[in-house]
């Protein structure tokens, strides 16, 4: 039984950002990198832009190097999850024995929270949904033993996960709003295709940005075409935000009533 499979045996914690818990990890707590070992990682957008620059490689290298292509769970919505090393303890390929984790100012989202976890709840117009956050004390962590407290904002401040959220906070909620649909509706292969490439792979949606008929086609003011030509973070939003009025608004909806599937109506 791997990690990801005895954690699903914990029953979890429901926190508020001012839930209180007692947590420090460090090279002397004798499970030093036995978390990042056997896990699944699921990579986030903004992840994926730190990790490739970090690597200096396109977004189609590291996405082809170090993702394994999933499907979440009660959506048709494609993501990716870090490729954990083919060894006995299916190690993240970036953690060594010694010096833990080698790319830890871009280490992802997921790695950032723990031994936090974030959920969401299901998407409501006008909701003031900011979701949920659970705490797993897993029995061979050490790190709960050391004498350091901190409430949930604050270990959010310090791991800088609240940045994190902020800039996949329209992504974030693509996902629940997806969720929310009805189970018969499905996304078409097109859709899920322009999803993964504005969620993942920012290179080749900056190309379909502006080496298209995309600016003739949408009425796009000069000074935003100038700071999403020039800033992943500013075109990944800009992508997210589009994704929302085209893929994920009803109003723009065609549904197959014979396959339930459902189609976008071009604007412009």
């Amino acid at each position: 039984m791997n990690q990801t499979e005895k954690m699903a045996n914990i029953q979890p914690v429901r926190l508020g950002l001012d839930s209180t818990f007692t947590f420090r990890c460090h090279k002397g707590v004798s499970c030093f990198t036995k978390c990042c070992r056997g896990i699944n990682i699921v990579l986030t957008p903004y992840d994926i832009i730190r990790l490739k620059n970090r690597l200096q490689l396109s977004s189609d290298e590291f996405l082809a190097i170090y993702t394994k292509p999933q499907l979440f769970q009660d959506t048709d919505l494609p993501l990716v999850t870090l490729r954990l090393l083919d060894d006995e303890q299916e190690s993240c390929p970036f953690v060594r024995d010694a010096e833990g984790c080698i790319i830890y100012e871009d280490r992802p989202t997921n790695c950032r929270y723990y031994p936090l976890g974030v959920a969401s709840l299901a998407h409501k117009e006008g909701a003031d949904d900011e979701g949920f956050y659970f705490f797993v004390n897993e029995p061979h962590c050490k790190g709960f033993e050391e004498e350091k407290d901190w409430t949930v904002r604050e270990w959010r401040r310090d791991q800088g996960v609240d940045i994190h959220d902020e800039i996949n906070s329209g992504w974030t909620d693509l996902i629940v709003r997806k969720r929310s649909f009805p189970a018969n509706i499905k996304l078409t292969e097109k859709s899920k295709h322009l999803f993964f490439m504005v969620s993942y792979n920012i290179d080749k949606f900056k190309q379909f940005v502006f080496e298209s008929s995309f600016l003739k086609r949408y009425d796009i003011a000069a000074d935003v075409v100038e700071k999403i030509k020039t800033d992943e973070i500013e075109l990944l939003k800009f992508g997210l935000d589009w994704l929302r009025d085209t893929l994920f608004d009803y109003r723009n909806f065609e549904v197959d009533p014979e396959k339930q599937t459902v189609s976008v109506r071009q604007k412009g």
